[in-house]
């Protein structure tokens, strides 16, 4: 029995990886819309965009992604414990009624037929997020992500569940927001036309733009150029600009240090108001590549080894 306005694209259960990436590729999912509204920190529109045409390089599971995984049904029990709410897991690809390239893949649905339906997502965050998790802070992108299932499901209010550092467990609950819904539809809408079209959103200075073109272009070819359009000589300087920008930054960052350094003296700890400075010494073990590879070629050759990079310059 359906409890959404939503459409099932198809039941995940018994899927293979291959043929659930296959389907996520049919629209826009909740762990996509933050990228394309430029709100998450570790994805861009470019990313989406690649891999929406199955041209993404491949991304290896890491630990945080493995656990979060793992630990989900922990996470969701516990939400069900403290809150006495009833939790549901859907094995559905959700899609919009309207829009079918508006994906959902919801961790899990509140059940309560008084307050009416809602979304659980289920997080895990590091030691470090404590703070924000603890005042309530959710960030961004996961803001959008629920609004978005909140938007293809019909629903009015969902919450958050995150484990914390393994050890800290919160709850925050988010009512249904018509005017991040709007932002988003219309934002998804530009995007999806993009991958329909082949018009790859413009690059932008992300760590995952950076990381995503070196993984397209690993490799430059012997001895190869091309000519540059017009709208090159803007970057170069704006490259130029941020080059001259960043050494002045830095020279002021080193006179206010010495400064600090010298009324300080051979202090380890300062203080000024609520400001702690320190300036402690500690033994740093340095390890000479140089006079090994000469002392002991053949054991350096036996565990050296060689990897290409792009060194990027502009003259």
């Amino acid at each position: 029995m359906s409890l959404t306005q939503a459409e099932v694209l198809v039941r995940t259960s018994g899927l293979s990886h291959d043929e659930w990436l296959a389907n996520r590729r049919k629209g826009i999912g909740g762990s996509d819309i933050g990228a394309i509204c430029g709100v998450n920190p570790w994805k861009s529109p470019l990313s989406v965009y690649l891999d929406k045409i199955g041209e993404l390089p491949p991304v290896e599971e890491n630990d945080a992604m493995h656990f979060g995984t793992l630990l989900e049904p922990v996470v969701a029990d516990e939400y069900k414990r403290r809150t006495g709410y009833a939790v549901q897991r859907r094995n559905f690809m959700y899609q919009h009624p309207d829009y079918p390239w508006a994906l959902a893949n919801v961790d899990r649905i509140i059940l309560n037929k008084q307050r009416g339906h809602g979304i659980l997502e289920v997080k895990t965050a590091s030691e470090f997020q404590s703070k924000e998790w603890s005042e309530g802070i959710v960030p961004e992108q996961y803001i959008l992500q629920l609004q978005w299932y909140l938007w293809i499901t019909g629903f009015q209010w969902g919450a958050f569940a995150v484990l914390v550092g393994g050890n800290k467990f919160y709850s925050h609950e988010m009512e249904r927001n018509e005017d991040i819904i709007g932002y988003m539809v219309e934002s998804a809408k530009e995007f999806w036309e993009r991958v329909e079209t082949r018009n790859p959103p413009p690059i932008d200075g992300s760590a995952d733009s950076t990381k995503i073109l070196s993984a397209l272009y690993p490799q430059s070819r012997p001895d190869s150029s091309t000519t540059l359009p017009n709208e090159a000589a803007e970057w170069i300087r704006m490259y130029r600009e941020a080059l001259d920008n960043e050494k002045a930054a830095k020279e002021q960052k080193e006179l206010a240090v010495n400064k600090l350094k010298a009324m300080m003296r051979d202090n380890e700890i300062a203080r000024y108001g609520d400001h702690k400075i320190t300036w402690k010494s500690h033994v740093q073990q340095d390890f000479d590549k140089k006079a090994f590879a000469n002392e002991h070629p053949e054991l350096f050759a036996k565990y050296a080894s060689n990897k290409t990079i792009r060194k990027f310059l502009v003259k």
